[in-house]
């Protein structure tokens, strides 16, 4: 399997929107999947790389997410071709309280906070209430917290699936759902490449978010708890990705577009969602503009690591 990026460094930059820019799109074969990954906050760099996409005239077959990548991938199934501007104001809006709303603890004693903040992201997001409804196929991706297993909600109820996907371990209650008891897809899915490509695609596009998607930062060994545990967590969760990654690659085109961010905020931080959006839509944009595919293999921008802000 090829690694590269996928792009070619000659020539100016053709203006975004026109016909060059989404050449590399237009040769992805179909079905092509849109995979979003989790991250909370950071999710706002999937809006930034959505708004790339819809400048292009890209419109998935397909869409799969994990997490708030779940809540993004269902809005972008909803309204193809317009996702972008409706949740850029979402993120730009938001408040740590609204979404994680520390000292007010869950009443029901399965995790640190209520799930009400994201049940009503859900229910403003103006979503059918059927899977099946959307516009688009679209899947989120959970765990069963008692087998370990990726499940794949594909029909069924739309706010139960998209709470399950987001049910981070002991921050929200799991959701029961069929008999399972179902947390955060992260957990076995971060980015869900391997359930798109099972599915039949043919090719993924993924929109990914975070450290966990650059290389390890050099730099000192990390000496206080909880930054040993962060940088610990980081590298579970990349060494899942790019386990996933490699193997789509190897069967289909996997294209992974750029975010731009240098330095990330902490999940709960969404006083930098301007920057986040703002910084993917650019770096997608310059990405796809020289994105050339040309069969399977993994096709990303090779640039530097990313930065956590998070104590050392």
């Amino acid at each position: 399997m090829r690694h590269e990026t996928g792009v070619d460094d000659v020539g100016p930059l053709p203006r975004a929107g026109t016909p060059a820019g989404s050449a590399g799109l237009r040769s992805l074969p179909r079905p092509v999947a849109v995979v979003v990954g989790g991250g909370g906050v950071l999710g706002a760099a999937h809006v930034g790389a959505g708004y790339a996409l819809e400048r292009c005239g890209f419109a998935p077959d397909m869409v799969f997410g994990t997490s708030v990548g779940a809540l993004n991938g269902a809005i972008a199934a909803a309204r193809p071709g317009e996702a972008a501007a409706w949740l850029d104001q979402v993120y730009t809006r938001l408040s740590r309280r609204a979404v994680f709303p520390f000292g007010y603890l869950s009443s029901r004693g399965r995790g640190l906070f209520d799930d009400r903040g994201l049940r009503r992201l859900v229910a403003e997001a103006g979503l059918p209430a059927r899977i099946e409804d959307l516009a688009l196929p679209f899947t989120a991706v959970a765990t069963d917290l008692m087998t370990g297993a990726p499940v794949l909600l594909d029909h069924g109820d739309l706010t139960s699936a998209l709470l399950a996907s987001s049910a981070v371990p002991g921050l929200f209650p799991p959701v029961l759902r069929g008999g399972r008891t179902l947390v955060d897809g992260g957990a076995v899915a971060y980015v869900p490449v391997r359930a798109a490509w099972q599915a039949g695609a043919a090719s993924v596009v993924v929109l990914s978010t975070g450290p966990e998607g650059s290389p390890p930062r050099p730099g000192s060994v990390p000496r206080r708890a909880g930054a040993v545990a962060v940088r610990a967590g980081s590298l579970l969760l990349r060494h899942q990705i790019e386990r996933d990654l490699e193997e789509a690659a190897r069967r289909v085109p996997t294209v992974v577009l750029p975010t731009g961010v240098e330095s990330w905020p902490a999940p709960w931080d969404f006083r930098r969602s301007r920057h986040l959006v703002d910084a993917a839509s650019t770096a997608a944009e310059r990405f796809l503009a020289r994105l050339r595919v040309d069969g399977p293999g993994l096709y990303r921008d090779e640039a530097g690591p990313a930065k956590t802000e998070t104590a050392s």
